[in-house]
C-alpha cells in the first residue's frame, strides 16, 4: 500500500458518477415531445365514463362535494385539461389569427417545456431550463399583448374551469375510479 493513499477512494463504488448530456438534434427533441404528448393524451379516461348519466348525483354536504372534486380531478385530470384547453380555443374562434398564434404558443410550451426529456442545445451550447421557461413566458406574454385576446382567454378558461368544477361536484366517484387511481399511482 502506498503511503498517503486512501483505500476507499480506489474502489469503483466510491468514485462519484459523472453524467454528461449527449446533444440531440432539434428534430429529435420535437419527435420525442410529440411522442410524450401522445402518450399523455392516451392516458385520459374514456369519454363515456366521463359523461355517464347514471353516476351524477347531488352531494350530501360541502365536505362530500370537496372530496368528489378532489377525486374526480385526480381521476379525470387529462380529460379536464382537454376540456379547459378546448374552451380556451373556442373562445378564440372569432379571431382566427389569434387562434393560430395561440396554437403555436401552446405547441412551443408542449415541445420545449412539458414533454421535453433531453437538454436543449442551441449553437452547441446547452440552454438551461430556466432560460427556456423565461423565453416561453415572454413568448406567451407577447402573444397576449400582440393579439389582444386576454379577456377572451380568461373567459374561455373560466368557463372550462366552471364546467370541470360542476362535473367534479356532481359526478359520484365509483370504486372503479378509485381502483384506477391506485393503479396509476403504483405505475408512476
Amino acid at each position: 500500500m502506498v503511503v498517503g493513499s486512501n483505500p476507499k477512494m480506489s474502489t469503483p463504488a466510491a468514485t462519484p458518477a459523472t453524467y454528461t448530456s449527449i446533444p440531440i438534434s432539434g428534430a429529435d427533441v420535437i419527435s420525442r415531445s410529440f411522442h410524450n404528448l401522445s402518450a399523455a393524451v392516451s392516458s385520459r379516461r374514456p369519454w363515456p365514463d366521463f359523461v355517464a348519466a347514471d353516476v351524477f348525483h347531488r352531494p350530501d354536504s360541502l365536505t362530500v362535494a370537496g372530496e368528489r372534486v378532489r377525486k374526480n380531478a385526480s381521476y379525470f385530470r387529462i380529460n379536464y385539461g382537454i376540456l379547459i384547453l378546448g374552451c380556451a380555443m373556442i373562445s378564440l374562434v372569432g379571431t382566427p389569427i389569434s387562434l393560430m398564434v395561440w396554437v403555436l404558443t401552446l405547441g412551443m410550451w408542449l415541445i420545449f417545456y412539458f414533454f421535453r426529456e433531453d437538454p436543449l442545445f442551441v449553437g452547441g451550447r446547452q440552454v438551461s431550463d430556466r432560460l427556456v421557461l423565461l423565453c416561453l413566458v415572454l413568448a406567451s406574454v407577447m402573444a397576449v399583448w400582440f393579439t389582444g385576446v386576454l379577456e377572451n382567454l380568461v373567459v374561455g378558461v373560466g368557463i372550462g374551469l366552471l364546467v370541470c368544477c360542476v362535473h367534479g361536484v356532481f359526478r359520484n366517484p365509483l370504486e372503479d375510479d378509485e381502483a384506477g387511481l391506485r393503479e396509476s399511482a403504483l405505475t408512476h
